[in-house]
C-alpha cells in the first residue's frame, strides 16, 4: 500500500462535507478518520462565520482549525478561540454598495458580524433560507453598520445569484470582493480576502504547503481554494463554473462524493 498523497484535506461545508440534511454521513466521518490516520490534516473551509459553524465542528468531534467566512476567520475548534479576524471596511462596503444600487437598482441586505458570537442581521425583503441557523432581524439601516462586519450579503428582486455577483464585480470589483457561495448567497467581502487566504494562513500553521493540499467544493466561492490546493475536486452538484477549473468531478454530497475520493486514494 503507497502512503496517502497528501498532507491536508480541506473540505467545504454546505454542498460538500454536509448532505442535504445538514449531517455529515458515517461513511464519510470513517473516510475522514481514515486520512487522518494516515497523516493528513482535516480543515474545514466555509463560507460561513465560526457562528454557524461551531456546531457542526462540535457534533463531529473536529478540534482542528477550520476556515471560516469566506476565509476571514481562522478557529481553533478545540479551544473554541479565534486566531485570526479580517473585516470589512465598512465605509468602504458602504459606498460599493450605494454605487451598485445606483447601477441595479435597491438591494436587500443582511450581515454577518464580527467575533466568536458574532450575529447574523437580516434586513427587510431578505431572503432567509429555512432552517436552525439563527439570525436577528433589522428594521433601521443604521444597526447594519453599528459594530465590525465579516461580510455584508446581497440579495436583488429581480437578478439571479450569478447576474448580482457578475453586475456587483463589473461594478465594484475595485473596491470589494464578491463571491457566488450558494443559493440565494452573494456575499461583499474585503477586498482580496476568499479561502485561500484563510487556507493559506491555516496551513503555515500546521506546516503545510498547497502542493500538499487536496480540495472538495461545489460553489463558486471554492474556484480561489481549487487554484492554491494541488488538487480540487467538484461535487456532482457542483456549480459549473467551479466544474470547469476543477481537477477532478466526483459523486455527489448526498453520495458521499468526499469519501469516494479519499477511500480511492487510501487504497490506491
Amino acid at each position: 500500500m503507497t502512503p496517502f498523497p497528501y498532507k491536508l484535506v480541506a473540505t467545504d461545508l454546505d454542498g460538500t462535507l454536509l448532505r442535504s440534511d445538514d449531517t455529515v454521513s458515517q461513511r464519510t466521518r470513517d473516510a475522514l478518520a481514515a486520512a487522518t490516520a494516515a497523516g493528513a490534516a482535516h480543515i474545514v473551509v466555509t463560507g460561513r462565520a465560526v457562528p454557524w459553524t461551531r456546531h457542526i465542528l462540535d457534533d463531529l468531534g473536529y478540534d482542528g482549525l477550520a476556515v471560516c467566512g469566506q476565509g476571514a476567520q481562522v478557529y481553533h475548534a478545540g479551544e473554541h478561540r479565534l486566531l485570526t479576524s479580517v473585516t470589512l471596511d465598512r465605509q468602504l462596503a458602504g459606498l460599493a454598495l450605494s454605487k451598485l444600487e445606483a447601477e441595479v437598482g435597491p438591494l436587500a441586505l443582511a450581515a454577518s458580524r464580527d467575533g466568536l458570537d458574532g450575529e447574523v442581521l437580516v434586513g427587510p425583503g431578505y431572503r432567509v433560507q429555512e432552517g436552525p441557523l439563527p439570525y436577528v432581524p433589522y428594521e433601521d439601516p443604521a444597526d447594519l453598520w453599528s459594530a465590525p462586519l465579516n461580510k455584508v450579503y446581497i440579495q436583488h428582486p429581480e437578478l439571479d445569484d450569478d447576474a448580482l455577483a457578475l453586475a456587483a464585480r463589473q461594478t465594484v470589483g475595485g473596491l470589494v470582493d464578491v463571491v457566488m457561495a450558494g443559493a440565494g448567497v452573494v456575499e461583499v467581502l474585503p477586498l482580496g480576502l476568499s479561502k485561500a487566504t484563510g487556507l493559506s494562513l491555516a496551513a503555515r500553521r500546521l506546516g503545510v504547503k498547497a502542493v500538499d493540499t487536496i480540495a472538495f467544493g461545489d460553489m463558486p466561492n471554492d474556484i480561489p481554494m481549487f487554484a492554491w490546493a494541488h488538487h480540487g475536486v467538484a461535487m456532482a452538484n457542483a456549480h459549473d463554473d467551479l466544474k470547469a477549473v476543477a481537477h477532478e468531478i466526483t459523486a455527489s454530497n448526498d453520495q458521499d462524493g468526499i469519501a469516494v475520493v479519499l477511500e480511492e486514494l487510501l487504497s490506491a
